[in-house]
Order: structure tokens, then C-alpha cells, then sequence
């Protein structure tokens, strides 16, 4: 008995030493990027950065118009694809258990979930940019819509699924319409985890460079016309980065900084308000 107790325990620290370990190697690589990202970054941040436009070469500038053509595109994206993805969840939780719409539309949804990125900025280019002959930004949050539906969707399905059953069948009890049995109690059940999905949507889409160079391509100066070229973050990054001149490769330190630190802000604030078990 004690032999086997030792047998039981000695497995159970090597696994558990070996799950620390992953861990730490994990988190090791992160803070070294985090720290090499900070270190970078930090140096070039200044009031410019968000008050003049990206610069000619050679010459002082900052983000101000690709930081607000992000904002612009991620905000059109969002607000699409949150409707579109929350109601496609809900269908097919709540409604899609039999025939054969909702497997079918699951597969379609895994599909687009895990298809690269830039497979869908080409679609939009050639359903959008190619027939407009001009790249614009609306093509390009089409081009982030389409990226951020089925992340909405997978997740607004998976916290459906967690609300137990009971729970419906006490409101149906009662007399509440099934249309109500979800609004009010099913979805208000897990409002937090759907409002995480979306954010996990936007820290997803707010990166994202293939499909904008496809679709929303760049723009040197100011412009808040969506059905022109827009200028954006991500591709700033991705074109200064690239380039010999050093002002160019600090302001591309900088919109990495900017991207990664609003990100963890969005998940931070997502945790702390919406969170159930904060409320607990």
C-alpha cells in the first residue's frame, strides 16, 4: 500500500512539475517580449505620436490618422459582426440542436475560425476592392467583420451551453415566451462570458495586417472618408518596421506598444466589469 501511495505521489509531482514548467517558459518568452517591446517603444512616445500624421522619410511625425483609421475600421467591424454573432450563437444553442442548419453552420463557422487571415482579405478584395476598383475602408472592416463573427459566435455558443437547463424550464414554468426565456434569462446568465467573447474579437481583429493590405491598404494623411484608402496601425507597423529609417522603425515600436498595451487594457476591463465571478 505504501509502495503504491509513493508510486501515486512521485507521478503526481513530476506532472505537476512538469505543467510549472510549461508554464514558465511560456510566461518566460511573453515578459521577454513584453520587456523588449516596452524597452523600444517607450523611447519614442511622445505628444507627436498622437497629434501629427505618419511622416516622409527622414522627417518627425506620429500616428494620429492610422491610429484613428484603426479605431475607425475595428469599431465598424465590431459593431457588425457583435449582432450578427451573438444571434448566430444564440441560434445555435438554443435552436440548432436538430436537422441539419445548425451542424452545418457550426462546420461553416469552425471553417472560417480557423482560416487564415489573409484568405479572407483576398475574398473581400476580390468581392469588394476588385468591383469598386479602389481600396476603401469599408472593405477593410468587412475584411475584420468576417474575422470577428465567428470568434463571437463559438463563444456566445459555449456560454449558452453552460446555463442549465432548469433554469429555462423554471422561467418557461412560469409563463415567460421562449424568446424571453433567452433574452432575459439564458443570456443575462452569462452576459459576462458573451461580452468577453467580443473583446476577445476585437484584441483578435485589432492586429490583424494581411487582410488591411488588401483591403484598406494605407494612407499617408489624414482621411475620414471610409470609401477611400485608410490608414491604419497595423499596416504602419508592418511598412515601417520594414524600413532603413530609423524615425520610421521607432514609430513602428511605438503602434506595437500602443497595439499590444490596449489590447491587455480591453481584457483587463472586460474582467473587472463583466466578470460573474467578480460580483460574487
Amino acid at each position: 500500500m505504501n509502495a503504491l501511495y509513493g508510486r501515486r505521489l512521485l507521478i503526481n509531482r513530476v506532472a505537476l512539475l512538469s505543467a510549472m514548467s510549461a508554464m514558465a517558459f511560456g510566461l518566460i518568452f511573453l515578459l521577454w517580449i513584453l520587456v523588449v517591446l516596452v524597452s523600444k517603444g517607450i523611447s519614442g512616445l511622445n505628444l507627436a505620436v498622437f497629434t501629427q500624421m505618419t511622416p516622409a522619410p527622414g522627417s518627425e511625425g506620429g500616428l494620429l490618422n492610422a491610429i484613428y483609421g484603426s479605431l475607425i475600421m475595428v469599431g465598424v467591424a465590431t459593431f457588425v459582426a457583435t449582432p450578427i454573432g451573438i444571434m448566430a450563437g444564440i441560434y445555435l444553442a438554443e435552436y440548432g440542436k436538430r436537422g441539419w442548419v445548425g451542424p452545418t453552420t457550426r462546420f461553416v463557422n469552425d471553417i472560417l475560425l480557423s482560416a487564415p487571415s489573409i484568405i479572407l482579405g483576398l475574398f473581400v478584395y476580390a468581392v469588394i476592392v476588385a468591383n469598386a476598383n479602389h481600396f476603401s475602408g469599408w472593405a477593410g472592416s468587412v475584411a475584420l467583420a468576417l474575422i470577428a463573427i465567428p470568434v463571437v459566435v463559438r463563444t456566445t455558443e459555449s456560454m449558452l451551453n453552460l446555463v442549465p437547463s432548469t433554469l429555462r424550464e423554471a422561467a418557461a414554468a412560469l409563463g415567460a415566451p421562449q424568446w424571453k426565456v433567452i433574452l432575459i434569462v439564458a443570456l443575462r446568465a452569462v452576459k459576462g462570458g458573451v461580452i468577453t467573447g467580443v473583446m476577445l474579437a476585437v484584441a483578435r481583429i485589432s492586429g490583424e495586417t494581411a487582410p488591411l493590405l488588401f483591403t484598406a491598404l494605407n494612407n499617408q494623411f489624414w482621411s475620414a472618408d471610409m470609401n477611400a484608402p485608410m490608414a491604419n496601425l497595423p499596416v504602419a507597423i508592418f511598412q515601417f518596421a520594414l524600413s532603413p529609417f530609423e524615425n520610421w522603425v521607432n514609430l513602428a515600436w511605438v503602434g506595437a506598444m500602443l497595439i499590444t498595451f490596449s489590447v491587455l487594457a480591453l481584457n483587463i476591463l472586460a474582467r473587472a466589469f463583466f466578470d460573474p465571478r467578480q460580483k460574487n
